[in-house]
This record gives C-alpha cells, sequence and structure tokens, in this order.
C-alpha cells in the first residue's frame, strides 16, 4: 500500500497525490523525521504540521486501525542534534541533564491528557512511547475547522448565546488539568476548533517550559492571550494565568479581537471594546471579562468556579436574592409579622417587593449606564477612543522579517542574532523557475504578517532547488574534474566512460554518450560522459 505523505491517502503509483495534490517525491530534512519512518512497528509517518520549542506534530497512519492519527515528536530545539536521513537523536553532552529533565515533565504531562481524553474539549491522546531517544505521543486526528475562521464566517463575531455552550466545556476542561497540577497556558484563538459536531476542542499543548520565559525552551506566548506573568522568567503558572488565557479568547470570540499584548497593558490596562458590543452583550458578561482580564494577579478572577458563577445569569439573580434578604432582615420586626396594610398584604411583603424593585430599576440603571458608559477605567471612559481602537484596521506592532530572495546559508546566520526568532528549514525543498538553488523561495508566516507572540517565533522557509529541468552544460574539451563539476552546477551526476579518439587529447571530454550540449534533463539525472583515452596505438610487427 503506497500512502500520501500530506493525507495519508492511497495513491497507488502516483507521485503528485489526486486528495491534497503533495509531492511525494520529496523529502522531509532535519531535524525532522524522513517520510516513512515507521515508529513502534506500527505508524507511518508523514509530513510535519507544526512545530513550537518543544515539539513538532506529524500527520501519520496507524497500521494496526487502519486510522489517520497525529504523531506529537518530543523536540527540544537546541538542546539536540539529528542527521539528515536519521531517525535517531543525540544529546550533546553538555545539554543532557536538561534534556532528560525536560523529556520526563514532557512524558508526566501527556500521561495526564492521557487519563483525561473523555472531557469533550480536550485533544484525545491514545498512547505514548519512546524510541530514538526520545518520546511519541499519538493523538487522534479530526476534521477542525480554526477558531479563527468560525469565528470570520460568523461575521466577526459571536454572539453570547452561541459562544456560551461552546466555552462552558473548555472552563471543565481546564479545571480538571489544574486539579491534575497542570495547565494548558496557551489557551488563545489559534489553539482552538471547531469540530464538524459544532463542538470546541482545544490544542497546542505543551509542558509549563514551554509555555513562559527563562527556561531552556524557545518560549512560544500568545500576544493578547499570553498572561502579564508569563513574560517574567520562570514565574510559577497555575489556574489565574489559564482563566486570563481563556477571557482573552471569550472576547476574541465576542468582540472580534483580542487584548492588547500583556506588555503593552502593563502600561495601559484598559480594554478596548466599542460601545455597540458592549449594547450587545449581557452585563454580567461584561464583568466577568473585565475580572478576568485583570493585568494584577490579585485582582483577577482566582478559580474556575467563580469564572464560571461571574459568566452565568445565576450569579446575577443570586446577587438580588441576597440583596433583597438583607435588605427584608434589616425591616424585619416582631410587630410587622402580625400587622397588614391596607391592601392585604403584611408590611415585610411590601418591604421585600420594595426592595426587590429597587434592586432590580438600579440594575436597569446599571445596564444602562453600561451601554453610555463602557466601562470607564477598565474598559476605557472615552467611548470615540474605544470606538475608534476597535476600527482601526492599520497594524503598527512588529512584523515578520522578509527572507525570500536570501541565501538559505545567510538567513541562518541572520536568524541565529535574534534570540525571538527561530527559523528552521521546512519538510521539503521545491523546485523554482524563478528562484535559484540555496535561495529562500518563500517563507511561513509570510513577510509583513502580524506578530501575535513576544517571543517563541517560529518561521518555516522553503529552499528552491532552482528548476526541474537542467540544461547540460557545454563540456567538450574540459578536463574530466573541470567537467564534473560544471555538471554538479546543474544539480546533476555525472558517469565518466573512457573510449580512443583521434582529434581529443587524453584525459579531456568528448562530450554526452546519449545527449547533447544544451538538452534539458531532469534534476538528479545521472548522465554519462565520454572521456578520451587518446589515440590508440597499434603494434607492427618488423619484417626479419
Amino acid at each position: 500500500m503506497s500512502l500520501c505523505m500530506g493525507c495519508m491517502q492511497e495513491i497507488g503509483n502516483n507521485k503528485i497525490c489526486p486528495e491534497c495534490g503533495f509531492n511525494n517525491s520529496e523529502k522531509q530534512h532535519a531535524p525532522f523525521l524522513p517520510y516513512g519512518t515507521v515508529l513502534s512497528n506500527r505508524y507511518i509517518v508523514g509530513s510535519g504540521i507544526d512545530t513550537n520549542g518543544e515539539s513538532t506534530r506529524y500527520i501519520s497512519f496507524d497500521k494496526q486501525t487502519g486510522d489517520v492519527v497525529i504523531i506529537c515528536e518530543f523536540l527540544p530545539m537546541g538542546l539536540f542534534n539529528r542527521e539528515e536521513g536519521s531517525t535517531e537523536i543525540k544529546i550533546n553532552y553538555e545539554n543532557r541533564l536538561a534534556y532528560n529533565k525536560l523529556k520526563d515533565e514532557f512524558i508526566s504531562y501527556y500521561r495526564i491528557l492521557c487519563e483525561l481524553r473523555d472531557l469533550s474539549a480536550l485533544m484525545k491522546v491514545h498512547n505514548i512511547f519512546e524510541e530514538n531517544n526520545t518520546v511519541y505521543v499519538v493523538e487522534e486526528n479530526e476534521d477542525l475547522i480554526p477558531f479563527e475562521e468560525y469565528v470570520e464566517r460568523s461575521n466577526g463575531s459571536l454572539e453570547w448565546d452561541i459562544a456560551r455552550p461552546l466555552f462552558m466545556p473548555v472552563i471543565s476542561a481546564l479545571e480538571a488539568l489544574h486539579k491534575r497540577g497542570v495547565g494548558h497556558y496557551a489557551i488563545a484563538p489559534k489553539n482552538i476548533f471547531i469540530t464538524s459536531s459544532g463542538k470546541i476542542k482545544i490544542s497546542g499543548f505543551a509542558t509549563e517550559n514551554e509555555r513562559k520565559r527563562g527556561t531552556p525552551l524557545k518560549s512560544q506566548l500568545f500576544s493578547g492571550a499570553a498572561a502579564p506573568e508569563q513574560y517574567d522568567d520562570n514565574f510559577p503558572l497555575d489556574d489565574i494565568t489559564d482563566i486570563y488565557g481563556f477571557c482573552s479568547t471569550l472576547f476574541y470570540a465576542l468582540t472580534g479581537h483580542l487584548p492588547k499584548s500583556a506588555p503593552e497593558r502593563r502600561k495601559d490596562s484598559r480594554l478596548l471594546m466599542s460601545t455597540t458590543t458592549v449594547k450587545r452583550l449581557p452585563p454580567h458578561v461584561v464583568s466577568a471579562l473585565a475580572n478576568g482580564l485583570q493585568v494584577e494577579r490579585e485582582n483577577r478572577i482566582t478559580d474556575f468556579d467563580e469564572l464560571r458563577s461571574q459568566l452565568s445569569v445565576a450569579h446575577t439573580a443570586k446577587a438580588i436574592q441576597e440583596e433583597i434578604s438583607r435588605t427584608a432582615s434589616m425591616n424585619l420586626s416582631k410587630a410587622d409579622k402580625s400587622q397588614k396594610g391596607r391592601n392585604g398584604m403584611s408590611h415585610t411583603s411590601i418591604v421585600i417587593i420594595s426592595a426587590a424593585i429597587t434592586v432590580l430599576v438600579l440594575g436597569i440603571a446599571g445596564v444602562f449606564w453600561l451601554m453610555q458608559n463602557p466601562l470607564a477605567g477598565v474598559f476605557g471612559g472615552n467611548t470615540s477612543e474605544t470606538v475608534e481602537s476597535t476600527q482601526s484596521t492599520e497594524w503598527t506592532g512588529a512584523t515578520i522579517p522578509n527572507y525570500v530572495g536570501m541565501n538559505y546559508e545567510d538567513v541562518m546566520k541572520q536568524a541565529e542574532g535574534d534570540t525571538k526568532i527561530t527559523v528552521y528549514r521546512s519538510y521539503t525543498d521545491e523546485y523554482s523557475d524563478q528562484y535559484k538553488e540555496g535561495t529562500v523561495m518563500s517563507q511561513n508566516p509570510p513577510a509583513g504578517s502580524k506578530v501575535t507572540q513576544e517571543d517563541g517565533i517560529l518561521i518555516s522557509i522553503t529552499v528552491s532547488k532552482g528548476p526541474q529541468m537542467r540544461e547540460l552544460p557545454k563540456i567538450e574539451g574540459l578536463k574530466l574534474d573541470e567537467a564534473a563539476s560544471d555538471i554538479a552546477e546543474q544539480g546533476l551526476l555525472a558517469t565518466a566512460e573512457y573510449q580512443y579518439s583521434n582529434t581529443v587529447a587524453e584525459d579531456r571530454v568528448i562530450g554526452y554518450k546519449s545527449h547533447q550540449e544544451g538538452d534539458t534533463v531532469e534534476y538528479g539525472t545521472n548522465v554519462t560522459i565520454i572521456v578520451s583515452k587518446g589515440k590508440e596505438t597499434v603494434e607492427t610487427q618488423s619484417n626479419q
């Protein structure tokens, strides 16, 4: 059975997959696993899907079940080496202690995820095993819609009635993780997906080491979703951290944009929300967002029960009920119990009803004030400024640099001096008639893209192999090594055959055996060249 390394569908003798268009004649370069690697004598590894500073995920095929799965490989960037075409991980002596500690924590983390696989919002982990001096995690593979695309399809934002049933299971999943002593710490729109049945799935799992600064890993933080404490060196993360990420993602769902990055909010903590958005959201939801997105940890919602409560209508109703009870108890007296009003109601009943009406009126007034003044001090007191900020589409932050057109070696040297960016060669090189061999022909994210995280920025570059069809150079009369060098520059191989020649000097090239100068052949073709042995000498016998 021949499988496409891009989608794991059968392709027979085809090189280009008819399903996904993937070119199966390409190679997957180190440090990633070669195409077709078989792990645990069961899983066939295909193309890489995504990479962070701790791990890489590949599309894979389970030979035992016949299912397409995802394999996550522990690959802590900068702490290991893998030779081209090899599967084995090699760890430098000075990195061995850090590598082994991180590997053990990676295993422990995914074992917990495996035990919690019945939670609907979590990606299901089916297997964990060690091989090649590293660790592999087998995850389910589902047809999913990126959450950002889902929101875009919904006219740029969701109504609360739609968002609420989507996000409540996320709270339960995060709560379950933290009860086991671990967190997610990267709840962000890019790590949320929607299933075909309309449920949320959380992706982007990594240990705490990958989600904060000051660890041996190249941290990956998502701008606008990462909490302020994640930018502090080795600050202990907890449920309060995940509450910030959850609320920022819910904020995105309801408004269509993320809050400003945490470093920016430390200077100006206001959340920008248009008056129109405030008007269409329930006041208790706006209040919960404000409380969950407090910059100072001590002011933030502290646990998931409280978060769930503040996002619930029952929370508001309970507050009103408590206020009614408090007001009534203050005015209750023994004499009131026997005294009736003209309308037949006791004085106590009148007090309770009056209190309820008072709270209701105050609530309506509060809602009206919210509509006119979108949470001054927290969401910014200047309504016009808020509207302008949300409507502006011009990006003034950092953007991805342009590597296209640069020599690959030059790109890697330039990237070495930037501690925030990690550049890695994509899983396959590609042919190009536009870019010469060794030149970067494309990159992901594209140049000029908004930088949505503060550090741990990963940029994949695709290197050109030059044109697929190569022209045979002129080699007649050259020395063998000169001809071989010229042919190699075209991405071709050369094999020499020798024959006598009365016209071409010894050790000089006569020409091609089966081709002519100027012919085009495919990259990597082995061509045969004829090299002169000089004039053939004929021995003659002298007459005696």
